[in-house]
């Protein structure tokens, strides 16, 4: 949306510019060009270069015209490899970033202590520490909220590129090795982002959310497909916010015994309150604080359910009654908490990618893994956050993409008054695609947001380049009366020099993207590697195919008209 309304704005100032200011300037700067031996050694030798150039151009354009059915069929073989290459490339949302931090999340077992997780912590963050590219790293658990106290967070700083010599990506694959060795807990790394899209919490990256009519056919089908999906190539630390493992004490009373005693209910929530829930009992006020006073047993004794065997329950007539005299306890499991999702009861696997795979590459994987598992109709599975937007983006590309040409078309067509020739400045733009995604292919990049917006202004530019020749040989045609193949001829020549001083800036302006360095430079580099190769491989084609598309296509116009005209005759009355 920001993409759009940026250039929708330059847009409409370029065009009160164009109006006012342009017109102005030319009156007021231009001046007839100086005597040939008054200018420059640099303007002389780049004057000879482009003669060079020019002349080679036109050469090898009339060969083209001459032959051009065998241009036609090399137009033809761009538009097929255009469809395959944005079959096969892979594709993503968001370029994977080096941002130079790295956030963790800690999941431990469910049944574990708090003074156990501190320890879990410490040595999650020395290890951490320890590797070379690390530089600071900081941590916590017990703040309760998400995932609860068998959870908790890591924020590491990384040292700057140039000492590190590695990706963050890469930072994070070498200590994976070394925490997946610390039993009883696992540490999820993933480099921060500038851009993440989706609000749900997670300890990986992507997130893939399983929904249930019922809860136990949930957690019957959680567990088989996660471990499915760990054992996929194309994810790496896939996690599970399903903790239904929790431990818990159950006190089972005998009613009748305690009845006995004369031991109530009541009693008995009161004593297991005051010794273990942390009652607020009394408030120490001083002239600048107050101080609450909270009771409950020695450390000691809350550590372990066997201290419920030393718990006394005041009994009738006062008498110490030991609560083991009336009751028993057992250990159970319990769920930590219930996720749900549009009223269903819900479990979400988080997973992150390992170098070099893509996002299309890994949903490809999942939903493969999902139809061999055959899970049942009751069980569903969605992408969510990144992925699901990914999904989204995907689906609506191609269309997004049709309706653009569609709306290029239909104003062209007005700009000619002719519904033939913006077909011929259509055909330009297969050769833009093959080339970004060429480019793409070669440097290991994805067809992601961000290369997108470079193939959306290749294809100005591209149009830009053949309305030039259109333009200059209609008129042509209209106001002297050339062929076609000589108005199209004559424009091309014409318009050789803007064409290339355009283009040239555009691939100037692009190759500093493309080569860029530092943090976070991998969010710029899909679009100057698309725009770089998109250039290079439309300028070699379209300066080619677009005038023997323009001939072929007029001819036809010029059959069209003359039948219509020949039907027209047939049609008049005697």
């Amino acid at each position: 949306r920001e993409f759009a309304v940026v250039l929708s704005v330059a847009i409409l100032i370029s065009l009160v510019v164009s109006l006012t200011t342009t017109p102005m300037m030319c009156a007021a700067l231009l001046r007839p060009a100086p005597p040939e031996n008054e200018r420059g050694r640099i303007v002389r030798w780049s004057g000879s270069v482009f003669s060079f150039f020019l002349r080679g151009y036109e050469l090898s354009l009339a060969w083209a015209l001459r032959f051009r059915s065998i241009t036609l069929l090399v137009l033809a073989l761009a538009m097929g490899l255009n469809f395959y290459l944005y079959v096969i490339v892979p594709k993503g949302f968001f370029p994977q970033q080096d941002t130079g931090r790295l956030f963790g999340s800690i999941q431990a077992d469910q049944g574990i202590s708090f003074q156990a997780m501190q320890g879990k912590l410490a040595k999650f963050i020395d290890i951490v520490r320890s590797d070379p590219a690390v530089e600071t790293v900081v941590g916590f658990t017990g703040g309760g909220g998400f995932g609860g106290r068998n959870t908790g967070s890591m924020f590491a700083t990384l040292k700057p590129l140039a000492e590190r010599r590695l990706s963050a990506d890469l930072v994070v694959a070498r200590l994976r090795t070394a925490l997946a060795k610390e039993p009883g807990a696992s540490l999820f790394l993933v480099p921060v982002q500038d851009i993440r899209v989706g609000g749900r919490q997670a300890n990986a990256q992507y997130q893939f959310t399983l929904l249930a009519d019922e809860l136990g056919e949930l957690r019957k089908w959680e567990a088989p497909i996660r471990a499915t999906l760990s054992n996929l190539p194309e994810l790496v630390d896939v996690n599970t916010d399903q903790q239904d493992k929790g431990l818990q004490t159950s006190l089972v009373i005998d009613r009748d015994t305690a009845a006995k005693l004369g031991v109530t209910t009541r009693m008995i929530d009161a004593t297991l309150n005051d010794a273990f829930g942390q009652r607020l009992v009394s408030t120490i006020y001083n002239p600048l604080n107050q101080y609450r006073v909270v009771m409950e047993v020695a450390p000691q004794y809350w550590q372990s359910p066997n201290a419920l065997n030393s718990v006394y329950v005041t009994g009738a007539g006062g008498a110490q009654i030991p609560l083991a005299a009336f009751s028993r306890y057992e250990s159970t499991n319990t769920p930590l908490g219930v996720q749900h999702q549009s009223q269903f009861a819900a479990a979400t696997i988080s997973f992150n990618l390992p170098p070099a795979v893509s996002l299309s590459q890994a949903t490809r994987a999942v939903n493969d893994a999902m139809e061999r598992i055959g899970v049942p109709s009751s069980v569903r599975g969605t992408f969510q956050g990144t992925a699901r937007a990914f999904q989204a983006t995907l689906d609506s590309q191609p269309w997004l993409i049709l309706a653009a040409l569609v709306t290029i078309y239909l104003v062209l067509g007005m700009l000619y008054e002719s519904l033939v020739h913006p077909l011929t400045i259509l055909s330009t733009l297969p050769s833009a695609g093959v080339g970004a995604i060429l480019a793409l292919l070669v440097f290991g990049s994805e067809l992601n947001i961000i290369s997108l917006i470079g193939v959306i202004l290749l294809i100005g530019i591209v149009k830009k380049n053949a309305i030039m020749m259109i333009d200059f040989a209609v008129d042509a045609q209209r106001s002297r009366g050339l062929a076609p193949e000589q108005a199209i001829f004559e424009a091309c020549l014409v318009r050789f020099r803007p064409i290339m001083m355009t283009t040239m800036a555009a691939l100037f302006s692009a190759i500093p993207l493309a080569i860029g360095f530092g943090e976070g430079a991998e969010l710029r580099q899909p679009l100057g590697i698309a725009i770089v190769g998109g250039l290079l491989v439309s300028q070699l084609l379209t300066l080619y195919t677009t005038p023997v598309v323009y001939v072929y296509l007029d001819r036809l116009r010029s059959r069209v008209v003359k039948l219509r005209n020949t039907k027209a005759i047939e049609l008049k009355p005697a």
